[in-house]
């Protein structure tokens, strides 16, 4: 038992913290990625029935696939994560 507490001991610390962070935020966008285009890519089928429908031209779901939610909501953003922090340090007249 001590060699599963010595083990405990090394990675239960807080320095260990934002590393247990960062791979759990990169896990869960790998899951809901692979959920998505489990779920909605239409090159993708999974149940056997949509599989013997062979290659479908349905452009019109291609599209609905490419422009998700989050891309529609980013479309005219600035293409910048702080803008305003950016501007500020970069602008010479402030």
């Amino acid at each position: 038992m001590s060699g599963s507490s010595s083990a405990l001991k090394r990675w239960v610390r807080p320095e260990v913290f934002p590393v247990i962070a960062c791979v759990g935020v990169a896990v869960g966008i790998c899951g809901m990625q692979l959920f998505r285009n489990i779920t909605t890519n239409p090159e993708v089928r999974v149940m056997k029935h949509k599989r013997a429908a062979g290659i479908l031209d349905n452009f019109e779901e291609g599209e609905n696939y490419k422009e998700h939610r989050i891309r529609k909501l980013v479309r005219n953003r600035s293409p910048q994560i702080m803008p305003s922090i950016n501007n500020y340090f970069t602008d010479p007249t402030k």
